[in-house]
């Protein structure tokens, strides 16, 4: 069964001792560059809104840098050549259509978010969900999809921030793991989601900036994507097919998942309620599918030329596909260049654990509250309160076996998927979705992304060759979704209230 899978961590021995001191230097300028944003955040954040929704005031450039370092975070220096090398270019399927619906999202969801935004006083995409369908029992089901995925998501996270932070620095796993932590903790809790977006705006430069630079190199090394492609065709004439090393079905698969589950991702949905401008959107589509076509540059070029390298023989075999990235790196660029990429991957973890803590934080403190009928008096202490208390949940959690961090990540991605993509992208431009609809949608994401990650996790049941629970789970979500509100949908037009109708269809 071909499983989406959080990208892979450094491994300490790609790091050869005369590099480090370099790696090292960099890594420690980065740091100070974040402490530095989460200084400056900390001292405009005053207010809820302030630390769950930057003010609203963020702009439009850094909206796009922000979404492409949440999007696509370490996967792009780190686990996307890897999976590129072992795969072929079948593994395109798991990034290209985050280039279409990203763009996708802007046209059926961020416009309608940041106008809900601007007529309630929304904090959450539950909030919106429990607008959407008048119903408190909406709101808190979604709340805790949310909660339980971040949780998953952000064990994973975090475990490899430990492994990276000691590949850098060589503290250490797991003292990797709670000074990583710790770092994060320092800007996500006197900053909130506005050190996190800034930080993001320096991390989505870097990304796309390394990229370009690395791909240059690629095509020196490779003489061209003429000479690279080739070479791997004298050798390894499938890996260059459309569906790579896969099957068609496991290409298919991924492609859904990978298409659709995007526009389920809370940590990046939840940016839209920032944008200072709406009216800028328009622009979002064009910035954001050019810069994510520059990131993914990394992944495709480094992939493509150790590959060829190795076929004819000028690399030796990777024993360790986790080292594909860091060989071509320190073998073929200059240090500086690689110290950046390497510091780079430490700050995107960084970054969307920020992410992701803040939407948990949120759930905590707002969503399940409202969902029961009661509100906390002082959403901005016990907010960094959460916040706090989950990033050391999930730092716990990664001290675990790494099969079970790995599962905890999975279950994530497909509980986001099945459990928002129905009720959010759906139900805010489907006027015949229904209350009943959304929670039956809701019940069956969590049920079957649960059910199926847990008995493949402990062997009981193996999936046909390609086939993934998350794709299932997302299918079945949606089925539940659409069944439903076409049997309930008599009663849609009570659902909306007027203000809410009118931003659903401007």
């Amino acid at each position: 069964m071909i499983r989406p899978i959080p990208p892979p961590p450094l491994q300490g021995a790609a790091i050869p001792d005369d590099a480090r001191p370099t790696i090292v230097v960099v890594g420690v300028i980065y740091l100070v560059v974040v402490a530095a944003i989460a200084v400056w955040a900390g001292r405009r954040t005053h207010t809820r809104e302030d630390f769950f929704l930057a003010g609203k005031a963020v702009g439009l450039l850094a909206l796009t840098f922000a979404a492409l370092a949440s999007t696509f975070s370490s996967f792009t220096f780190l686990g996307g050549p890897s999976f590129l090398y072992l795969s072929g270019l079948g593994a395109m399927m798991f990034v290209l259509p985050a280039t279409l619906t990203n763009a996708l999202s802007a046209w059926v969801l961020a416009k309608r978010l940041r106008l809900i935004a601007e007529i309630r006083p929304v904090l959450t995409l539950p909030d919106v969900m429990g607008l959407r369908y008048g119903s408190r029992l909406v709101q808190g089901l979604s709340a805790v999809a949310i909660l339980l995925g971040v949780i998953g998501y952000m064990a994973t996270q975090v475990a490899g921030l430990g492994v990276i932070m000691d590949a850098v620095f060589g503290m250490g796993r797991d003292w990797g793991i709670w000074i990583g932590t710790a770092v994060v903790l320092a800007y996500a809790v006197t900053g909130g989601i506005k050190a996190g977006i800034y930080t993001d705006l320096a991390q989505g430069i870097l990304m796309a900036g390394a990229s370009l630079l690395v791909f240059l190199f690629v095509l020196e090394v490779g003489d061209g994507l003429t000479g690279l492609s080739r070479t791997i065709l004298e050798y390894e004439p499938e890996f260059l097919s459309p569906w790579g090393l896969y099957t068609p079905l496991a290409a298919v698969s991924l492609y859904f998942v990978f298409s659709i589950g995007v526009l389920g991702q809370p940590h990046v949905m939840h940016k839209f309620f920032m944008i200072r401008e709406p009216r800028r959107l328009k622009w979002y589509p064009l910035l954001i599918t050019v810069a994510m076509v520059v990131v993914i540059l990394i992944m495709f070029g480094i992939g493509m030329a150790v590959k060829a390298m190795v076929l004819d023989g000028r690399m030796p075999p990777v024993e360790n596909p986790d080292d594909v990235a860091p060989l071509f790196l320190l073998q073929h660029t200059p240090l500086i260049l690689a110290a950046v990429v390497f510091s780079g991957i430490a700050a995107a973890i960084m970054s969307s654990v920020d992410s992701f803590v803040n939407v948990g934080a949120a759930a905590v403190t707002h969503d399940l509250p409202t969902a029961l009928g009661r509100r906390v008096p002082d959403e901005l202490r016990w907010g960094r309160l959460a916040t706090v208390f989950l990033a050391v949940a999930a730092a716990l959690t990664a001290q675990l076996s790494d099969a079970l961090v790995i599962f905890l990540g999975i279950f994530g991605y497909g509980l986001f998927a099945s459990a928002l993509v129905p009720t959010l992208a759906l139900g805010l431009n489907w006027e015949g979705a229904t209350r009943a609809g959304a929670v039956g949608s809701l019940l069956t994401g969590l049920a079957v992304t649960l059910g199926l990650e847990l008995l493949a996790y402990l062997g009981w049941i193996s999936l046909p060759a390609g086939v993934t629970a998350s794709a299932l789970s997302l299918v079945a979500s949606l089925a539940v979704f659409l069944g439903v509100s076409a049997v309930t949908r008599g009663g849609t037009a009570n659902e909306l209230e007027e203000d809410v109708q009118l931003a659903l269809t401007l």
